[in-house]
């Protein structure tokens, strides 16, 4: 496990490359949602970006992981 530092990652929104960082645990548990929903990473942070308003993705997609962990 890591530290606990964000590692910059790559998405792709909308046809464009972003990054977002995220801490090692909340990649990981972005990356199993995606997979148990059967989704792709990109697709399941294309929903996140659209919904998130004034938010950032990175904090956007960490709430959606909280939320998706406390409903099991």
């Amino acid at each position: 496990m890591s530290d606990g530092r964000p590692v910059k990652r790559s998405l792709t929104l909308k046809g464009h490359r972003t990054s977002v960082s995220l801490e090692d645990a909340f990649w990981r548990a972005f990356r199993d949602i995606a997979t148990a929903e059967g989704r792709t990473i990109n697709g399941l942070a294309a929903e996140i970006d659209a919904a998130r308003g004034d938010v950032g993705l990175a904090s956007a997609i960490r709430v959606f992981v909280l939320r998706q962990v406390m409903k099991t």
